[in-house]
This record gives structure tokens, C-alpha cells and sequence, in this order.
């Protein structure tokens, strides 16, 4: 009975502290950085960085030329994927919404945790690694909407945050790196998995440095080879490519995108354990229905495809072209029945493809615990051949030495079962290897601003205006606040 209660009221809790002691321990500052690294996870209703449907990924890997779910001359998907794959989307679209939404209650959770353990003097490594989380949100909210809401302290109701420019963010993002990256804890793997450590934590800078002129109109080339050079000086190395009969692809390399991401590679990955810590539906949302029944043993989506033009651009030789299936002999399982999918689509939305059209793609090939509802494939953000690469990109913008470009090119190439590209490497070159190498990982709309390529046709998207190089600022957070200005175009 609830009218039932204690009596003796002068005992001592000893299992009870005070918030300023419970943070300053180590286990209470990992409960406070554990509530930020929730929100990381991919989940329904656009939650997360990666592994669900309608979120941060979707908005930014689908609003380039890698993929997008069409709308089915069935009457299958609803018409906003192509809206993204064909730049006309709108303020009001649901992944705007959901990306917004789920980085604002980040960056939320994150004042709140940095707070908890500034109050309670907890150990510096700590904090440090809650500021370079919260770095890592304001970097994603200003390379997608430029000029956003700003604030560090949550005593300020929503229609009260001022709106900052993307230069001022930018400044912050990368005051806060540099002064606490070299705080976070050098391990690597275990605990740290999926966490940031210091090697995570000049990835991130780097990829804040790479793309400052798009930022701030003012390059930062040398800095972010110092920020790869930071990030080598932690030991890692590419991991095996070789043949192996024993994945389903046949190459180790696809080991990167399998139940746990490789940490001889993998520098920062996304924990994932279906309906326990997020999902990853990337295959299953690809794979035609009956398709996900004869391979994997459930249904699948018949989602998501990739365009002709861009499977058509990988050598055959090349061992990450087995992450596309489609033909009638195509890589991975071929069970009784299995769909024969064509490369070829030529409309994504009036009356839209056939239900077989379009290549699918396998690269997180599903690992257990997995259902129709998504698989277990953890997900990695940053990895060393993104590093590679990007210090190659860095020496050519910069007129450094082209043939370490090329040997940091030829590196990625050869683990893939390529030959080193002939003679000098151009910019093209290295977008098109990144294109190859990082596609289906979130980095490709970011990569097509900076070469300069985001606004031209391609696949079926016509040329699009200047202003959806940025997305627009969702309608609800203009109604909620009347200190915002809508970016320029909306």
C-alpha cells in the first residue's frame, strides 16, 4: 500500500551522494558521458548519426549521387527520398526535422553533462571528452544549415537562442578541439571503442579543417595534414584486404563493416546491437523483399538503389564493386530465386521504378542479431583510409610533394586490387577514390561541396541553384524562434 512507509528517517544512505561527489567519480562521469554517446546510435523516428531510416544519414548520403529509394510504379515509398537525390526538398521534410531535432537534444545532453562534471571537478579527461563531443554536433549542425542556433548553457528557453554565423560556430568548434583533443585518453579499442579518444579526436578536427573554405571562405590545408599526422602518430594502418572464403563478399575488407569495426583501421565506430543499441538497415532496407527472405531469412525493404552512372565508375577488378548486387550473376549469395535486379532506372518519382530497377548495395552485410527490422553491423565514422586520403587531398590543394599524395592514393588502391594511378594524381582522381572507397558512409555530400560537384547534374538529378548547398532551417524551429533567419533561397 502506498500509504505504507519508513519510520526510522535518520539513517545513513551510504549508497546515495550528492551530484557534485557522484560526478567527480569515475563511474559517475562515465554515466554522464554515457547519456551523450546514447544519442549517437541510429534509430527510429530519424534518431542518430547512421543505421536508421530518415535521419542525419539519409539527409546527407541521400541528398548526393551514392543512393535513394525511389518511388515504386507500385505505389511503394513515399516521394521525399527523391525528393533529397533530386535537391527539391522542402523545409518542412521530415529528415530536416529529425536531423535538427535529434541535434539540438545532443547538444542539450551534452551542456547538461559537461555541467554535471565542471561542478564536480571530475577528472579533465573527462570533460575534455564531453567538450569534443559537443564540438562534434555543432560541427554537423553548421556544415549542414550554416548560421544556427547557439548556446552552451541550457538556462535559455528555445525562442531566446541567438542564432550564430557558420564562421562563428566554425571558431568555436575548433577552439574547443584544440584545447582539449590532447586531454582525451590515447586508448584505443576496449573501453574506448566508440568513444572519443585523442585519435578520434584529430580525425574530427581534421575533417573541420579539410572543409574550412567552405566554411569560413579561408583554406586550412596545412592544418589539417598536422591533424592526419596526429592521427598517424597513433599507430594505425589499413586493414587486410585479402581473399577470404569465409565472408560472404570474399574479402576481408568488408571485416570494416561487419559486428565490430576492426581498430587497426577503424578510429571512431558506432556500437550497434539490434532492439538493444540502435540498428544499421542499410542492407535490408536495399535488398527486394523476397530477396531478404531467400538470403537472410526475413523480408527485406526494396529500398534503397544505386544509380548506373555511379556503380558504372568502379573497375571490375575492384574488390569494393562486390558491395553492389545486381544481374544475374552478382556478388554474395545467390540462393534459388533470387532477384536479377537491373542497372538500369530512368525515373525516380513520376511514375517512378520498377520494382526491380536499380543496383542494391551490401556493403554492412547483415550480422546477428538481425530481423526485417535491422541488423547489428556496427558502423564506422571515421577510419584510417579516410586519413590517407584526405592528406593526399590536402598536399595537392596546398602545391605539397604529389608523389606522397600519390603513395598515400596508391595505399587505399592497392588494398582494393588496384594498380597506383599513372603519373601525377589530380583532384578528380582523389574524389573519385573517395567516391570509391568511403561510399554509403555519410562523408559523400560534404566531399561533393568541397570539389565543387554538389550543384552539377548527375544520374537523374538535373543542376540544382547555389542555395541547396545548405538545408534549409526546419519551419518548426522558425515558429519556435523568432531570433532565426531562414537560409538565403527558402
Amino acid at each position: 500500500m502506498l500509504g505504507i512507509g519508513c519510520t526510522k528517517v535518520d539513517e545513513t544512505v551510504a549508497d546515495k551522494y550528492a551530484a557534485t561527489d557522484f560526478y567527480g567519480t569515475p563511474q559517475g562521469a562515465d554515466v554522464a558521458l554515457a547519456s551523450i554517446y546514447a544519442q549517437v546510435p541510429g534509430n527510429w523516428d530519424g534518431v542518430g548519426y547512421a543505421g536508421a531510416d530518415r535521419g542525419w544519414y539519409d539527409l546527407n548520403s541521400m541528398s548526393s549521387d551514392e543512393q535513394v529509394v525511389p518511388h515504386r510504379t507500385t505505389g511503394d515509398w513515399e516521394l521525399d527520398f527523391a525528393r533529397l537525390y533530386l535537391r527539391q526538398w522542402l523545409p518542412s521534410e521530415s529528415f530536416i526535422n529529425n536531423t535538427w531535432n535529434w541535434l539540438y537534444k545532443s547538444i542539450f545532453t551534452s551542456n547538461l553533462a559537461i555541467d554535471q562534471l565542471q561542478k564536480a571537478n571530475a577528472d579533465p579527461a573527462k570533460i575534455a571528452e564531453a567538450k569534443v563531443s559537443r564540438a562534434f554536433f555543432y560541427y554537423l549542425l553548421m556544415d549542414d544549415f550554416g548560421n544556427v542556433p547557439f548556446y552552451t548553457d541550457n538556462n535559455l528557453t528555445v525562442d531566446k537562442i541567438p542564432q550564430a554565423s557558420r564562421k562563428d560556430v566554425y571558431d568555436f568548434v575548433v577552439s574547443e578541439l584544440t584545447a582539449n583533443v590532447d586531454k582525451l585518453s590515447a586508448t584505443r579499442g576496449g573501453a574506448y571503442y566508440g568513444r572519443f579518444n585523442k585519435w578520434a579526436g584529430y580525425a574530427l578536427l581534421a575533417k573541420v579543417y579539410l572543409n574550412a573554405e567552405v566554411y569560413t571562405g579561408t583554406p586550412k590545408w596545412a592544418e589539417c595534414i598536422a591533424a592526419c599526422d596526429k592521427v598517424t602518430e597513433g599507430g594505425f594502418t589499413l586493414h587486410s584486404g585479402v581473399a577470404d572464403a569465409n565472408n560472404t563478399l570474399g574479402f576481408k575488407y568488408y571485416e570494416l563493416f561487419g559486428d565490430v569495426c576492426p581498430d587497426d583501421e577503424t578510429i571512431l565506430a558506432i556500437y550497434t546491437k539490434a532492439d538493444v543499441v540502435g540498428r544499421n538497415i542499410f542492407t535490408v532496407r536495399s535488398l527486394g523483399g523476397t530477396d531478404g527472405t531467400a538470403i537472410l531469412g526475413y523480408g527485406a525493404w526494396n529500398g534503397s538503389v544505386v544509380l548506373k552512372d555511379y556503380v558504372q565508375k568502379f573497375a571490375d577488378n575492384d574488390i569494393r564493386k562486390r558491395q553492389f548486387r545486381y544481374g544475374a550473376n552478382p556478388f554474395g549469395p545467390q540462393p534459388a530465386g533470387f532477384i536479377n535486379y537491373s542497372l538500369d532506372i530512368t525515373s525516380l518519382d513520376n511514375p517512378g521504378a520498377a520494382p526491380n530497377d536499380g543496383a542494391r548495395n551490401q556493403k554492412f552485410f547483415p550480422v546477428t542479431p538481425r530481423s526485417s527490422g535491422g541488423a547489428s553491423n556496427d558502423f564506422p565514422i571515421y577510419r584510417y583510409a579516410d586519413i590517407l586520403l584526405m592528406k593526399a587531398e590536402c598536399l595537392l590543394r596546398s602545391g605539397g610533394d604529389a608523389t606522397a599524395a600519390n603513395n598515400l592514393i596508391t595505399q587505399v588502391r592497392v588494398r582494393a586490387g588496384l594498380a597506383a594511378l599513372p603519373g601525377t594524381p589530380t583532384l578528380d582522381n582523389i574524389y573519385d577514390e573517395r567516391g570509391f572507397e568511403l561510399t554509403w558512409e555519410g562523408h559523400r555530400r560534404q566531399d561533393m561541396i568541397r570539389f565543387g560537384k554538389f550543384l552539377l547534374a548527375h544520374g537523374l538529378a538535373p543542376a540544382a541553384d547555389s542555395h541547396y548547398l545548405l538545408f534549409p532551417l526546419p519551419t518548426s524551429a522558425l515558429n519556435a524562434n523568432p531570433l532565426l533567419t531562414q537560409n538565403q533561397g527558402y
